[in-house]
């Protein structure tokens, strides 16, 4: 199922018309986003109207390749254009867009609003880069499926969808996969009979000083080509579920392209399926076998260690308790 966003239908629009046109994008925010494209051969641009003083410094803004940064003359304002230099990348171009939309959307001061474009734009550089990638290896398919499951779950146990997308940090490389206010949660994922441990990637993954709340979630998979359900089925439930939002949608678009997920290399990930072979939940607390910053000796670090699941039976906590503690 390939989702087309609001933006996309946006410039189809404009490019069946013809002509060099821009219009504003229909999302209210203080700098109004304008769309369109760009000379003769229709370069696809998102635009932010600025004021006549700003001042751009182009050295510093153009490092993505496939895009270019730009300011623009227009009526009593300066537009500060993003164009895209490459049409192969217009899926990401327009993912990036609206994320770009979303997260100056109540940004009040046209300085921090620069600084959080070019901040974003960083962000963004390496997923240009990794286009040339020939779809996620299978331990990436199957963490990003563990990862979206419970995005699944959760989406189901909550009003607020929003909250619950913009929890799921686990593409941007937090420190756990979701997070929020006072929880957070790890997301782990086993293969077959291959579950006796769990790999912890640091000592402040599972560091309850750090954060109230910390949960555990584990699942041992069966991954077998031809039968389960596979990683694309269970994003398009997701999308499903988001169907009648199409902010919420594009915020979850833009952290699947994050994590490397992207829609031309659905045909990669059709066949392998997974099946649930257990569950397991743990609520991280007291003597839980873990490694803190604190027991860390000085000049120590990139800790990495294992936890063995038969040892940790003591902190095990079903679903509904796991829901009721990360919707507190």
């Amino acid at each position: 199922m390939k989702v087309m966003s609001k933006i996309d239908e946006i410039w189809s629009k404009l490019e069946a018309e013809g002509g060099v046109v821009t219009r504003l994008y229909p999302e209210k925010s203080k700098y109004e986003p304008v769309v369109g494209l760009k000379g003769i051969e229709g370069n696809r641009f998102i635009g932010f109207l600025l004021s006549p003083s700003f001042s751009f410094e182009e050295k510093r803004w153009n490092k993505i390749k496939s895009v270019k940064i730009e300011t623009y003359p227009h009526q009593k304002s300066n537009i500060l254009r993003i164009v895209l230099l490459k049409k192969d990348h217009q899926e990401i171009f327009s993912t990036l867009c609206e994320d770009l939309i979303n997260y100056v959307r109540h940004i009040s001061e046209e300085s921090i609003l620069v600084e959080s474009l070019l901040g974003r734009l960083e962000k963004w550089q390496m997923l240009f880069e990794k286009t040339n990638r020939q779809g996620l290896s299978l331990s990436e398919q199957r963490g990003l499926y563990g990862e979206v499951y419970f995005l699944k779950l959760f989406l189901e146990k909550t009003r607020d969808k929003g909250s619950c997308v913009d929890s799921w940090m686990g593409p941007e490389k937090s420190v756990q996969d979701f997070q929020y206010s006072n929880w957070a949660v790890e997301v782990k994922t086993t293969q077959g009979k291959n579950h006796q441990k769990i790999h912890i990637a640091s000592e402040r993954q599972l560091d309850d000083s750090l954060v109230k709340n910390i949960v555990l979630y584990h699942l041992s998979l069966d991954s077998r080509q031809g039968s389960g359900e596979s990683l694309n089925s269970v994003i398009d439930q997701v999308y499903d579920s988001l169907k009648d939002n199409s902010l919420i949608a594009s915020t979850f678009r833009a952290k699947l392209m994050l994590a490397g997920y992207f829609s031309d290399h659905r045909g990669l990930y059709d066949d392998m399926g997974y099946s649930i072979r257990q569950e397991n939940i743990w609520k991280v607390s007291g003597d839980f076998p873990r490694i803190r910053e604190k027991d860390i000796p000085e000049g120590v670090g990139d800790v990495k260690y294992s936890i063995v699941l038969s040892e940790s039976e003591t902190w095990r906590i079903v679903q509904e308790e796991l829901f009721e503690l990360i919707q507190q």
